[in-house]
C-alpha cells in the first residue's frame, strides 16, 4: 500500500478548492522518484528540519544580541511560533498545512548572525547586497547538501514561499501568504515581550489604541489576530486582516521600529556585532584558504565574494564571536 496516496485523496477531498493540493505541485528542479509515505510538501518539511542550517538558528539572534536569560526568543524559536500560527491558520482555513509548515520553518533559513544588524552590514559590504530571504532560497536550493548532492531540491511552492515571506512581492500560493502573514503576527508580539523583559520599553508604554483593539495580553493579541485572518479569509482568494486589525497591527510595528528595534538601549551592542562580522568579512575575502575545505571548493564556481558571504551568514553568533577571538585576539601562554 502507498500511504502517500492516500493522504494525497484526503487532500482532494477535505481541502479547500483554493488550497494547494500536493498531487499538484509544479515539482522539483531535478525529478525524483516520490515517497511511499510523504506528500512532496511534507519531504519539504522533513528535509529543512533536519538542515544543518536549520539546527544553527537556535545560536542566531532574534532582536537582543546575546541576551543574558534562557527566555528570550532565538531566531530558532521565533521560526517555530511563525510555523505553528500558519498552521493553526491553515488548518482553520482548510488549506494545505503541509505545505505552510515547510515554508514556516524555511523562511529564516539563510538569516545572518546578529539578527537585522547582521543583515545590514553584510547588505552594506557585500557588492550584490544581501537580504535574507533571498539568501534562505539560497541555501535549500545550493548550500545545504540533499541527497542529490548539493541543494535540497525543494518544491517549486516551497521554495516560492520561502523567497516572497517578506518584502513587495507576493507569494503565488495561499499557503505562503499566510506565513507572509504570520510572520508579522509572531515577531510584532514576541518582540513587545522580549523587549519589556530586557527593560528597553514598559507595557503602559504600549499604545492604548492597539492594546484597546487588539488585546493586553501577548496571547490576547495573537488570538484576536489570528481569527481575525481567519474570518477575512475564510473560501477567499486572498490572505488578509481586516482594515481595522490591520491599522492598529502597522501602528503597534511603528512603534516597535521607533522604540525597539531602533532603540539605542537594545542596539548597544550593534557596532559592535557589525563591526566583528566586517572584519571578519575582509579577513576571509584575503585569506580564502582559512575557510572550511567545502566553502573553498565552491569558490571557482560561484566567487570568493559570494562565498566569503555566504560562510559569514550561515555562521551562528557564538561561531561568529569564537572565530572573531581566535583569529584577533593572541591566545594566553600555558
Amino acid at each position: 500500500m502507498i500511504f502517500r496516496e492516500i493522504t494525497e485523496k484526503m487532500e482532494e477531498q477535505n481541502l479547500s478548492s483554493f488550497a494547494t493540493k500536493s498531487i499538484r505541485t509544479k515539482g522539483r528542479k531535478v525529478s525524483e522518484e516520490k515517497c511511499m509515505i510523504r506528500t512532496e510538501y511534507q519531504r519539504d518539511r522533513d528535509r529543512i528540519l533536519h538542515a544543518k542550517a536549520f539546527r544553527r538558528l537556535k545560536h542566531k539572534t532574534q532582536v537582543f544580541l546575546s541576551p543574558e536569560g534562557d527566555h528570550y526568543r532565538t531566531r530558532l524559536t521565533h521560526t517555530l511560533e511563525v510555523a505553528q500560527i500558519s498552521r493553526t491558520i491553515a488548518r482553520a482555513l482548510r488549506l494545505n498545512e503541509d505545505l505552510t509548515e515547510a515554508i514556516g520553518l524555511g523562511h529564516d533559513i539563510g538569516h545572518t548572525p546578529f539578527g537585522h544588524s547582521g543583515e545590514k552590514i553584510l547588505n552594506k559590504i557585500h557588492k550584490n547586497g544581501f537580504k535574507h530571504n533571498q539568501q534562505s532560497l539560497r541555501v535549500v536550493d545550493y548550500l545545504e547538501k540533499g541527497k542529490l548532492g548539493y541543494g535540497l531540491n525543494l518544491t517549486y511552492e516551497v521554495r516560492d514561499g520561502i523567497l516572497n515571506h517578506t518584502g513587495e512581492n507576493e507569494p503565488s500560493t495561499l499557503e505562503g501568504e499566510i506565513v507572509k502573514l504570520s510572520d508579522r503576527i509572531a515577531y510584532i508580539n514576541h518582540d513587545i515581550d522580549d523587549a519589556i523583559r530586557a527593560n528597553v520599553i514598559r507595557f503602559d508604554d504600549l499604545p492604548k489604541d492597539c492594546l484597546k483593539i487588539l488585546g493586553k495580553t501577548h496571547s490576547e493579541r495573537i488570538n484576536r489576530m489570528i481569527i481575525d485572518v481567519i474570518k477575512n479569509s475564510y473560501n477567499k482568494k486572498k490572505i488578509r486582516m481586516s482594515e481595522e486589525k490591520w491599522v492598529y497591527t502597522n501602528k503597534l510595528r511603528e512603534f516597535m521600529f521607533s522604540n525597539v528595534y531602533l532603540n539605542k538601549k537594545a542596539k548597544k551592542e550593534e557596532e559592535k556585532a557589525q563591526y566583528i562580522l566586517e572584519q571578519l568579512y575582509g579577513y576571509f575575502l584575503k585569506k580564502p584558504y582559512k575557510m572550511p575545505q567545502e566553502m573553498v571548493k565552491r569558490v571557482e564556481e560561484c566567487g570568493l565574494e559570494e562565498i566569503v558571504k555566504d560562510y559569514i551568514a550561515g555562521m551562528s553568533d557564538r561561531y561568529v564571536i569564537n572565530k572573531y577571538l581566535e583569529i584577533y585576539v593572541p591566545s594566553v601562554w600555558e
